[in-house]
């Protein structure tokens, strides 16, 4: 009733042919992750600097850009010109607050405890930002 096959299919699988294409370790994954949302977080870091300068950011921006370094091998992340930008300083910090967030939960899967120290410290800087100010008088 049905004739069979003869001819060799053209449909392969993967099975054994895997030395075809370069592979991943989950650890190199993670570390390309984290340099990516660390590198993010800089990005947005650079914009609240042309805004609103100031040393804590400055601080900030060094030490992210010593972890991107390392996470990339030793390759510099590429910086943002200081070119005005019109986000408003309150949308700066919820992204970057956002970033560090995402930074921080990749940071503790992988057991980087210095970029999850630094995510959790830029974490904090942006919601202290985000927190109305309250006057008190004497």
């Amino acid at each position: 009733m049905y004739e069979p096959i003869r001819a060799k299919s053209v449909h392969s699988t993967m099975a054994g042919t895997t030395a075809d294409f370069p592979h991943r370790s989950r650890e190199e994954e993670l570390d390309i992750q984290l340099a990516g949302h660390l590198a993010a977080l800089l990005a947005v870091t650079d914009e609240l600097r042309t805004a609103a300068p100031s040393a804590g950011l400055d601080a900030s921006a060094e030490r992210l850009t010593e972890q991107v370094a390392r996470l990339r091998g030793g390759r510099t992340p590429t910086r943002a010109s200081r070119g005005r930008r019109e986000r408003s300083a309150v949308a700066l910090h919820r992204r970057a607050h956002a970033l560090a967030g995402r930074a921080l939960v990749v940071a503790a899967s992988r057991a980087d405890t210095a970029a999850a120290i630094l995510a959790a410290e830029c974490m904090d800087a942006h919601s202290a930002a985000l927190e109305p100010r309250t006057l008190t008088s004497h």
